[in-house]
């Protein structure tokens, strides 16, 4: 799949220099007067760029959900509802910005495909993203993604190439992206700086614009699940530069590096197997993870995870992905803690994606036996949590 965008020759020579007493460094010395600017390139990029904005000012925000609690305990507890996005879930605001910043950077070219190593969510934004500006695009993802997201990926026109070794995806991504002369998006690398974190309608704003009028405006914590690290930073920064008092929680499935390299302070922890989650956990600590930037983490089981949606689904009527109920299973575990303190105040949490997408994993009790899962003991947890505040 060629790339139609012109190939400049560079305008520079190269001159590495090394002393004794200096590191080596670049020189770059002009040898001509070179005009980078191809107008019809221009004409496009500014074509693709307006497509993409306006396609953010014909997206309403997300619903924020009231989680039922009792009003006795002082606590409100509520899901950002990213489901609702033309694509079905939190991704599609991650996508937009990847788009944007690899544009305005100058990264994807006409006809040039775009290739993204994803878990499937992300890589459906993107598909819709690309079809919108007209360039192709190739998801890089596990063998084991889910089947409807793989239709989605196709049903917005891009192709799939599924992998055996989940940890192989940024490779194949990145060759992929050499041999088409396309752009790697690479998502894991770039979530969290395409995002702009100080406002601009990033997700962190819209919650605390959407609690401005509630009894606890402020929330008391926000809990966040990883799959780049991209919303967790944002929201972590967003506090920070408003100067709030909210801290962040960051669960993490198992099978997934996060918890244990940011417990050690390690960058270079690692896991052999996939995430059963899909969408959170990762092999390897993703350089948009800012371990830094975040207050606590959880690890939390796969089959806690699987209860926690079943649960939302009795409670609210909403089936949801897995990565919602890590979510919620970490933030009534914090509700609890609250009680037990005597707190008052809120949380937030995340209602990522649909349950329709993994109505043969998470919904599947077939699948939970072909996995080893038993959810009765989580869901008893949750449902004693619910009825007495209390964390068993």
């Amino acid at each position: 799949m060629p790339c139609s965008a012109p190939i400049y020759q560079c305008p520079f020579m190269i001159d590495i220099v090394s002393t004794a007493e200096s590191a080596p460094f670049v020189t770059a010395v002009p040898t001509a007067d070179v005009d980078r600017d191809d107008g019809a390139y221009r004409s496009w990029l500014k074509e693709a760029v307006r497509k993409v904005r306006a396609e953010s000012g014909r997206s309403a925000d997300t619903h924020l959900l009231s989680f039922p609690l009792p009003e006795e305990w002082g606590i409100d507890l509520y899901l950002k509802d990213e489901s609702t996005h033309p694509t079905g879930s939190l991704k599609h605001r991650l996508a937009r910005s990847l788009f944007l910043y690899a544009l305005c950077n100058g990264w994807i070219r006409p006809g040039g495909p775009v290739i993204e190593a994803s878990s499937g969510s992300t890589a459906v934004s993107e598909a819709y993203f690309a079809k919108l500006i007209g360039v192709p695009f190739i998801a890089v993802m596990p063998r084991t993604t889910s089947g409807e997201k793989t239709r989605l990926i196709e049903f917005h026109g891009g192709r799939c190439h599924l992998v055996d070794d989940p940890r192989s995806v940024y490779e194949v991504s990145a060759a992929l992206a050499a041999e088409s002369g396309g752009h790697f998006m690479d998502q894991f690398t770039y979530a969290e700086r395409a995002t702009d974190w100080r406002g601009n309608n990033n997700i962190a704003e819209s919650v605390y614009q959407q609690l401005s009028r509630e009894r606890y405006p402020e929330p008391a914590w926000i809990v966040a699940t990883a799959g780049t690290g991209g919303t967790s930073a944002t929201f972590a920064r967003y506090i920070h530069y408003m100067q709030y008092d909210t801290r962040v929680c960051v669960p993490d499935p198992e099978n997934s590096c996060f918890f244990d390299g940011w417990t050690r302070g390690d960058p270079e922890a690692t896991s052999d197997t996939a995430s059963r989650i899909e969408g959170i956990g990762r092999p390897r600590m993703e350089p948009s993870f800012v371990t830094a930037a975040i207050d606590r983490m959880m690890k939390v089981p796969d089959a806690a995870s699987v209860a926690a949606v079943r649960v939302l689904e009795r409670v609210l009527g909403r089936r949801a992905g897995g990565s919602t109920g890590t979510g919620l299973w970490s933030s009534l575990k914090i509700v609890a803690e609250m009680l037990e303190r005597g707190e008052r105040g809120s949380v937030v949490t995340l209602l990522c994606d649909p349950g329709d997408r993994y109505l043969d994993k998470y919904y599947s009790d077939t699948w939970l036996a072909s996995q080893g899962l038993d959810i009765a003991p989580y869901t008893a947890t949750l449902e004693h949590v619910l009825a007495t505040g209390e964390w068993a």
